[in-house]
């Protein structure tokens, strides 16, 4: 995953840009074990990979993954509620990722200051 730009968020999960299918089997080789993918899809066009083409990919090199895609000016109580589910279930390391990053970095902490 060297040519992607990777953002701590936390001790065991980062965000990053959006990514294509083919950085899933990147991911695992970096040992992420889990990839959210926090972008609807067609939000770029045309050109930005489907989610269910990124899924496929992503248990293709044993990742599990979830899809939970968020505006990226607003997340609703119900996105970020839902968030902090699959934080509790995922296993970690984990990679979120939205079209540059910040998205999946705003719904983490929104959804980890539920538990607070």
């Amino acid at each position: 995953m060297s040519n992607v730009s990777l953002t701590p968020i936390a001790e065991d999960v980062y965000a990053a840009p959006q990514l294509t299918p083919e950085a899933m089997a990147a991911a695992a080789e970096a040992g992420f074990k889990s990839v959210m993918n926090n972008r609807p899809d067609m939000e770029g066009g045309a050109e930005q990979p489907a989610s269910a083409a990124i899924e496929a990919a992503a248990k293709a090199a044993g990742l599990v993954y979830a899809h939970l895609p968020v505006q990226g000016g607003y997340q609703s109580p119900e996105e970020i509620a839902r968030c902090a589910e699959l934080l509790k279930t995922l296993p970690r390391p984990l990679l979120m990722f939205c079209r540059s990053g910040a998205r999946s970095s705003r719904l983490y902490m929104q959804a980890v200051a539920l538990d607070q």
